[in-house]
């Protein structure tokens, strides 16, 4: 799939508020589904842009407009226009290089998170994150991705199925819900890096390879990556659980120290990764150290053998007339007997030495 990126650099000039796409398009059609739910049931359905207004107008309970996509500008200024959402507010979703934080409104609350994954490209697997935005009212909650929803998928289910508070409760509970979902995806990453750094682990002390220098690197960056993404989640996260928005209930406050929790584990897992792969890097060294200093060791030993070797050879080989054992018709023999005992008479001292 062909993908197109723009640089915040394209926005240079241009007033506060407009829409330009910043970061790489992921190439996906726009589309808005919205889910109402409340005492008399969840009706879900798939709305075009222009009879969102009117099926709001007859929604009943707590409105979810979901959109996957963010290819269509309009789409965005009659969701905008629908909640009533500041410029500004339009003009972050559209740019997908923000950093994970929390705006108050008044009125609302606007959320930015991000997501991760992994993909192939050609021999090589990379992570990649997509940012979510999330928008609290009253009675309603917005959610703006770049390409698919499988995350929130749980919530879904729950809903449609009745079970659990999410039907019950109000807005602020399905906010909850969709952040502890995104939250949740992360443990799956944290796992993917610890299964790599298992097998990296595993290679560093039985056979380390220019190769393994390379993935080494590899999984830093990731975990630099991943550092930088979801450290601003621990302020975004506490900012919430604090209260000081009048749209979250008290009980639902309690669930999102939950999440806390979970994001404080998430960092810590990160912070551990770095000093991990630190660690493996100075086990590289070292490792390829050691292999250089063996190879050395035995390069030196049997230089060393053969030092005496050379010098036995080398008298026997002056052009010189007169050489006792010349003409001794074992002394070849017994040249080649005496080397072969210096050679090993110096091998086992090497051993009873330890050197070998």
């Amino acid at each position: 799939m062909a993908s197109h990126s723009k640089k915040r650099s394209t926005k240079a000039g241009l007033p506060p508020g407009t829409l330009v796409h910043i970061g790489v398009k992921k190439g996906v059609a726009p589309v808005i589904t919205l889910l109402d739910y409340g005492l008399e049931g969840v009706r879900e359905s798939e709305v075009a842009p222009a009879e969102l207004a009117e099926k709001i107008k007859h929604a009943s309970g707590v409105k979810w407009v979901n959109l996957q996509g963010l290819g269509d500008i309009r789409m965005i200024e009659q969701i905008g226009a629908c909640f009533d959402l500041h410029p500004l507010v339009l003009e972050d979703i559209f740019n997908t290089e923000q950093r994970s934080k929390v705006e108050d409104y008044g009125n609302y609350l606007y959320v930015v998170l991000k997501t991760f994954g992994y993909e192939t490209r050609g021999a090589e697997e990379r992570i990649y994150s997509e940012q979510i935005s999330l928008v609290l009212g009253k009675d309603f909650v917005l959610s703006f991705l770049e390409a698919n929803d499988v995350q929130f998928k749980s919530v879904r289910d729950r809903l449609r199925s009745g079970k659990g508070q999410s039907a019950k409760l109000g807005a602020d509970f399905l906010m909850y819900s969709l952040i502890d979902a995104v939250v949740d995806t992360y443990f799956s990453i944290l796992e993917r890096l610890d299964e790599k750094t298992e097998v990296l682990e595993t290679e560093l002390v039985a056979h380390p390879q220019p190769r393994t220098l390379q993935s080494i690197q590899r999984l830093k960056r990731e975990g630099v990556f991943l550092r930088r993404a979801l450290w601003p989640l621990r302020e975004v996260i506490s900012s919430l659980q604090r209260g000081d928005s009048p749209l979250f209930s008290r009980n639902t406050l309690l669930y999102l120290r939950d999440v806390y929790d979970h994001t404080i584990h998430i960092i810590e897992s990160i912070e551990s990764l770095r000093d991990v792969t630190a660690g493996m890097l100075d086990i590289y060294l070292s490792s390829v150290s050691f292999r250089i200093s063996t190879v050395m060791k035995v390069l030196t030993v049997i230089t060393t053998i053969f030092m005496p070797l050379t010098l036995i050879t080398g008298i026997y080989g002056m052009n010189f007339i007169y050489m006792p054992g010349l003409e001794w018709h074992m002394g070849f023999f017994v040249v080649l007997a005496t080397m072969a005992i210096i050679s090993v008479a110096m091998l086992l001292l090497f051993r009873w030495k330890k050197w070998l």
